[in-house]
């Protein structure tokens, strides 16, 4: 019985979080859902509670699955929407942006509760798990806890004050509090001692006191803050999500009115009309913001379901709209002021002006239904309206830039002697419809220039006549110069039943506000009216005249009179300018030539104290990083990048490569060298000693004639040495012609040539032979020699 209480006291809760959310949405099917999903999580909880705990899952996903699909099928039945398969996975996907963005008071379709649904039921699982299951009913109360604070903080400040659903939150959970406490039984304190029962006492009494303090505590820390919340509002979480943005033609439809106007027959859309005999012109946008150059929309846009206002904000008949798009373009979709219902498609909707747009775009073949409240308004009612000057409307004010004065004097000429901003608007119509002509090739344009040339421009230079356009935003300026909030509306003219719109319906017209309400007004000149000169009732003054200056400049030339003397200019102001310009080339020079040197020595310094940190400061990985980076950037700087395929390793040996400087070689120029003239020298006579052959004996035989031939050969030494010709020891026979250097031990070298007639190394006179080791380094084999 206990666990049943608590589960009806976690129901309850459950239920309260879903009263706290309904309050934003249209009708009573959201809370129907929710209250449906809460009972079978719950339910299916305590009906499985003697099962193991394993099998709650699975039989909660069941469920889930189940009430997913009911919902489904519910809300696009109430919408008129599709509920296939693609319709749930869309919905589910887009459930949050389309609760953020949703205008209020929210249309319960399949993306705006399928996810109230979701959480309700795995909050209603949670809590019943905790409390009925494992008996843990304080903290059963944090699932349906935060769904109650999450409802809450959804529904902002567009709920109701209902002080009844907090406290019957609260009522439940204390009910579920006082079910589940159990009275200790009686043999419990029949088997502790009075000194336990003692001690539990104080403990439980010290637990006591120790809650009421901090309850105490935080009462007076938090209650003044929580005190002074109460008056204000909550914050709102759509502020949080950016709305749809439109293009520059959506944002300012008033530029496509002369296009229009040129293919007056181009078929845009049809419209059929019912519930009034003369219905107003079906608007398609209305632009509230002004820069002095474009007029623009300005809205902030909210996705909307078929209901656009929670109750009726005009009393007026209501009016019904069904179209087809024809030609029509771009996202602003057309309807009747004020729109309260749309049928048909998904719209998006600006809840000040009622600005409705479709995301996806017009197109050809689009069916949908509007109904609205046509207002009618009351001319007697107006005569005493008076208009707002607070901030609220200060947009619908400001005129930002220069005004030209000729537009503010016409301004100031139409409110004199009227009092009443009725009578001021009134005197605006009848200026524009009397003086103006309307004709459909005036080219597009609605600045400050364009609206001046509109009203003083010479009628032969096409000034004084303009679209609707040019006379909805001339009214607008000068209404807003004579204190009446005004904004421009674009849209096409019909009439009751059926119509066919084309461009040339297409016209602009402005809107005054009167005690909060927005009245349309006509300056279109009707078709009998004859247009009047506006030089006979106003013509702006000219800009007043600059003041004569205070000195007259003397005549020169020959306009000078005889007599006058010649005005000499003061040497001072010549010098002086002089002067001047010389020290502006000087101070221009020197910051330039300091800009320069700062350059030149900050950017060296900065690489230095660059390197130095990046080398000595960090980890060892840090370091080795930046010395690998400065190795790279000084080839970089040298004109040798590294190419990026090589290794560690090969870029080493390519950056000692690089390193080496290739120098190119130096062209001189040819140094003319006079000849020099040497002296003859005279050689003297070499007077060789005669060779004195000893006879000799040859012995008859095989060896006869060897003695006297090593004689000769010591003989013929002997005479080398004092004639100072060096013989080799052994030499290849006729060796060719070469040069070879012969170094001594002395460090001297001396020029030698092999003669092919006496083959033999002959050295230059006066050379110290004295060595006792040469090397004769030749191309050809040459063996060691000594000298003898």
């Amino acid at each position: 019985m206990r666990r049943l209480l608590v589960a009806v006291a976690l129901l309850g809760m459950l239920v309260m979080a879903a009263f706290a959310l309904s309050p934003i949405y249209h009708g009573p099917l959201l809370l129907q859902l929710m209250a449906g999903a809460a009972a079978g999580a719950v339910g299916i909880s305590v009906a499985a509670r003697r099962l193991p705990g394993w099998s709650a899952a699975p039989l909660s996903v069941l469920g889930l699955t189940a009430a997913v699909m009911i919902a489904m099928r519910v809300s696009s039945a109430a919408a008129g929407v599709a509920g296939d398969l693609p319709a749930l996975r869309e919905a589910l996907r887009n459930s949050i942006p389309r609760l953020l963005l949703a205008l209020i008071p929210i249309e319960p379709q399949p993306d705006t509760v399928l996810l109230p649904v979701i959480l309700t039921w795995l909050a209603g699982l949670a809590a019943a798990e905790l409390g009925v299951r494992y008996h843990r009913v304080l903290l059963s109360y944090a699932p349906p806890t935060v769904l109650f604070g999450g409802a809450l903080y959804l529904v902002g400040p567009n709920g109701t004050a209902a002080s009844w659903v907090p406290l019957a939150f609260a009522g439940f959970a204390a009910l579920g509090l006082i079910v589940s406490n159990r009275p200790p039984p009686a043999e419990s304190d029949q088997r502790l001692s009075a000194d336990q029962r003692r001690t539990l006492r104080l403990r439980v009494g010290a637990g006591a006191v120790a809650g009421l303090a901090a309850i105490v505590a935080l009462s007076q820390l938090l209650g003044p803050s929580v005190a002074a919340k109460v008056g204000t509002s909550p914050a709102e979480p759509r502020n949080m999500v950016t709305p749809p943005q439109l293009d520059s033609l959506d944002e300012s439809p008033l530029v496509r009115l002369s296009g229009w106007a040129l293919n007056h027959d181009q078929h845009l859309f049809d419209v059929e009309v019912t519930g009034t005999d003369a219905p107003p012109p079906v608007r398609l946008a209305v632009l509230n913001d002004y820069d002095g150059v474009t007029w623009r929309v300005g809205a902030t846009y909210r996705n909307a379901g078929r209901v656009l206002a929670a109750k009726p904000v005009l009393t007026d008949p209501q009016v019904r709209q069904v179209f087809r798009i024809a030609d029509l373009d771009g996202r602003l979709l057309p309807g009747i002021a004020t729109p309260e219902e749309v049928n048909g498609v998904r719209v998006a909707v600006d809840t000040t002006d009622g600005t409705m747009i479709l995301s996806d775009g017009l197109r050809p073949g689009l069916r949908y239904s509007v109904v609205s409240r046509a207002h009618r308004p009351d001319e007697n009612a107006m005569q005493v309206a008076d208009v707002p000057n607070t901030d609220a409307v200060a947009r619908h004010l400001a005129l930002p830039g220069k005004v030209p004065d000729s537009i503010a004097q016409l301004a100031q000429h139409l409110g004199e002697g009227v009092s009443s901003p009725y009578q001021k608007a009134f005197a605006i119509v009848g200026w524009l419809s009397e003086h103006y002509k309307v004709v459909g090739d005036a080219p597009s344009g609605h600045a400050y220039p364009n609206v001046e040339y509109f009203l003083f421009g010479p009628k032969q230079a096409g000034g004084q006549k303009g679209t609707s356009e040019q006379f909805a935003a001339a009214f607008a300026v000068l209404a807003r110069l004579m204190g009446l909030p005004t904004r421009l509306a674009v849209g096409f003219r019909v009439a009751a039943g059926r119509n066919e719109v084309r461009g040339g319906d297409a016209v602009a017209w402005p809107e005054v506000l009167f005690n909060g309400v927005w009245e349309p007004f006509d300056p279109l000149p009707k078709a009998d009216t004859v247009q009047r000169p506006t030089e006979d009732d106003f013509r702006p003054k000219p800009p007043a005249s600059q003041p004569p200056p205070e000195t007259v400049p003397a005549p020169s030339g020959s306009a000078a009179s005889p007599s006058a003397k010649p005005a000499v200019a003061p040497t001072g102001d010549g010098s002086g300018k002089g002067s001047g310009t010389g020290v502006a080339v000087a101070i221009g020079a020197g910051s330039l030539g300091l800009a320069v040197l700062a350059f030149a020595v900050a950017v060296p310094l900065a690489k230095r104290v660059r390197r130095r940190r990046r080398l000595t400061r960090g980890t060892p990985a840090q370091r080795v990083e930046a010395a690998w980076a400065e190795v790279l950037t000084g080839l970089r700087l040298a004109g040798r990048p590294a190419p990026p395929h090589l290794t560690a390793s090969e870029v080493a040996r390519f950056a000692a490569t690089a390193a080496t400087r290739l120098r190119r070689p130096r062209l001189r120029r040819p140094r003319l060298r006079r000849p020099r003239l040497r002296r003859p020298r005279l050689r003297r006579p070499r007077l060789r000693r005669p060779r004195l052959r000893r006879p000799g004996l040859r012995r008859p035989g095989r060896g006869a004639g060897r003695p006297g031939r090593r004689a000769g050969r010591r003989v013929r030494r002997r005479a080398a040495r004092q004639a100072g010709v060096l013989a080799p020891a052994e030499l290849d026979a006729r060796p060719p012609p070469a040069v070879l250097e012969v170094v001594g031990q002395a460090g001297l070298s001396a020029w030698v040539r092999v003669s092919h007639a006496t083959n033999r190394l002959l050295l230059p006179a006066g050379r110290d032979c004295s060595v006792s080791r040469c090397v004769l380094d030749i191309a050809m084999p040459i063996r060691l020699c000594r000298a003898l």
